[in-house]
């Protein structure tokens, strides 16, 4: 069932959401200098960092580059991180390689993960790469010993390559003492960022389009409204403009003003 602002502004499907196809990501310089680090440091068996504010595009960018790696030769293995222990994350890390943890001795669950990686490497022929989204979320200690899963044949095989994304700390993180052991394996980092105007302006027609709208929505002072208050944002900048269209339908209004910007902005953060 269409929402009304979908009937009036002959909408074929919601606007500004996050999910989209993956050919449907809007490809920007940014996102390929992502793709670029991270495609660097598999090819190596190292890591990349993947940094930027709230809902600057992390986690859309790991999207995309996840879906350029063939599931013929790649074994993406992608875990959310918490604060909790090492165990915690290995339980994940199982969970997504199918297994169940036999005990909670990490010294038999670190052995599981490597040897299913080995398992995938040497027999199956396969790329393994761990991503680690929300990785500033990890304790230091748990980054203290992350490094070990990436260990095998005394630390001469490059079998697991490793993305760890999340805010601006994660760096910060590593550089303590007890994170260097990881740290010294980065070969890439990026800091994403909010976009300037024309970026804004791009991001906003490009996501029109994908709703089936080939016009101007937006007035011009409703993309500056929109990319003020988000801070060139994309996850604000989708609530804004999605709120100021559903503002536009209930006035009638053909056009997205800024005024309808700024009542959307009273709903979110």
């Amino acid at each position: 069932m269409k929402t009304p602002h979908r009937v009036f502004f002959e909408l074929h499907r919601e606007p500004f959401t996050t999910d989209i196809a993956h050919k449907e990501i809007l490809v920007t310089k940014p996102l390929k200098g992502v793709e670029e680090r991270i495609l660097y440091a598999v090819s190596l068996g190292a890591v990349a960092l993947v940094t930027g504010e709230i809902g600057s595009g992390k986690s859309t960018a790991l999207r995309y580059v996840a879906g350029t790696l063939h599931p013929s030769e790649y074994r993406t293995i992608h875990v959310t991180a918490s604060s909790g222990s090492i165990l915690e994350l290995y339980r994940q890390i199982l969970g997504e390689l199918d297994l169940t943890a036999a005990g909670i001795s990490r010294t038999v669950m670190t052995r599981q993960i490597k040897q299913e990686i080995k398992d995938t490497v040497l027999g199956k022929k396969m790329k393994v790469v761990l991503v680690i989204d929300e990785a500033s979320l990890l304790r230091l200690d748990v980054f203290g010993e992350l490094h070990t899963l990436t260990q095998f044949d005394n630390d001469s095989k490059p079998f697991l390559p490793m993305v760890l994304a999340g805010q601006a700390n994660l760096v910060d993180n590593l550089r303590y003492r007890n994170s260097m052991p990881l740290a010294s394996r980065v070969v890439g980092k990026c800091h994403l960022q909010g976009v300037d105007q024309q970026g804004m302006e791009e991001y906003l027609a490009h996501h029109l389009a994908i709703a089936g709208v080939h016009k101007d929505l937006f007035e011009s002072t409703a993309v500056t409204a929109i990319h003020q208050g988000s801070g060139g944002l994309f996850r604000k900048a989708n609530h804004l403009a999605r709120g100021a269209i559903i503002v536009a339908a209930r006035k009638k209004s053909l056009q997205v003003s800024a005024d309808h910007v700024r009542l959307a902005a009273t709903e979110v953060f």
